[in-house]
């Protein structure tokens, strides 16, 4: 049986960070719960460098250390290097929200005495409070998966609502942003998925439904997106010169989440974005084609899943090797319906 953290007073936590923005997203009710287990301790999140933004501005995190891997920190030389910057910092306590063996050796480099977290990915040697995963707990959604690695390690757990405050300078850069974009409902539509184009509903369908909606509600748009994603909404932006704006590549992490934060409804594939929208409140319609709503939907009563039940899905596969009727089946009409049933709400 795994011993309880609740024995330990640590002055210094390092929590480590999942890799992926929906991820990190759906971690924090957990970081939360560690903040409120441990209130006077000093919390460091250990996180990529894209992944700043989501803890920025959280009062459950006091500082965010980047782990460069692709820069400082890249290959084995650079693991040893962080290795030794963490063991100067002397944590007392790691709690590891990532799941990869790299995430205990790192901790176990460091010479943190306390290592935590799930029994996985041939790590359980590295850690000193190992917990395993109850079946029960992969059946439902990842909030309650990284929740579930808390409770079993003897804390308390508080609310499961995802938790994401933005900072004082992306809130007014956004409100300057939709005051430009003049009168009728401002959609957000976000095309991409970072996982693979199984989960991405055609550029096509989205310029079609961004056309119905300006013409039958007036609506204005928001084609969000990293500079991977420029060839896509420019496809999009043709259907609709002067209400289609393309912000692909054009915005920081944190401006894009206080942008989906003033939607009237957004429009998403499922990817990190969707879990901005789903934690952030707003109006939502989530399309989910190789993926698992069950698991990484929107954590959210303000959202609509849109999904076919077919017998090969979710297949969890990046690409789509049969006819892709998981994405082809879903109507533009049968999204465009979904959005407005969300508008007539507010």
């Amino acid at each position: 049986m795994t011993s309880s953290l609740k024995e330990f007073q640590p002055k210094k936590i390092l929590v480590r960070s999942t890799n992926w923005i929906g991820d990190a997203i759906m971690t924090t009710p957990a970081v939360r719960t560690i903040r409120h287990n441990f209130p006077d301790a000093e919390i460091s999140m250990l996180a990529q460098p894209w992944m700043a933004d989501v803890f920025a501005a959280s009062p459950h995190v006091d500082h965010i250390i980047f782990y460069e891997k692709k820069g400082a920190h890249r290959g084995l030389a650079g693991m040893l290097r962080l290795s030794r910057l963490l063991k100067a910092m002397h944590f007392d306590m790691a709690i590891l929200l990532q799941n990869a063996f790299e995430a205990a050796l790192l901790a176990r480099l460091a010479d943190i005495p306390v290592r935590a977290g799930y029994q996985r990915d041939a790590r359980s040697l590295l850690l000193t409070h190992g917990v395993p995963i109850r079946p029960e707990i992969r059946a439902k959604h990842q909030v309650y998966y990284y929740q579930a690695l808390l409770a079993d390690l003897g804390l308390t757990c508080g609310s499961n609502e995802l938790f994401l405050p933005l900072a004082d300078r992306d809130v007014e850069y956004a409100r300057k942003f939709k005051k430009g974009l003049g009168s009728g409902p401002v959609i957000g539509i976000n095309p991409g998925a970072t996982y693979g184009p199984a989960k991405c509903w055609p550029a096509e369908r989205y310029g079609q439904l961004a056309a119905t909606l300006h013409r039958e509600n007036g609506a204005k748009f928001m084609a969000f997106g990293t500079a991977a994603d420029k060839e896509t909404i420019s496809v999009i932006s043709g259907y609709g010169e002067g209400y289609i704006r393309d912000l692909a590549g054009k915005t920081t992490l944190g401006q894009a989440m206080a942008l989906i934060a003033i939607c009237d409804a957004f429009v998403t594939n499922d990817s990190g974005l969707m879990h901005v929208g789903a934690a952030t409140k707003t109006p939502l319609v989530a399309i989910f084609g190789s993926t698992d709503a069950v698991a990484t939907g929107p954590f959210s009563d303000r959202a609509v899943v849109l999904q076919k039940e077919l017998d090969c899905r979710p297949c969890l596969k990046k690409n789509c090797k049969a006819d892709f009727r998981c994405m082809l089946d879903i109507s533009v009409a049968e999204v465009a319906g979904a959005v407005r049933g969300l508008l007539e709400k507010q």
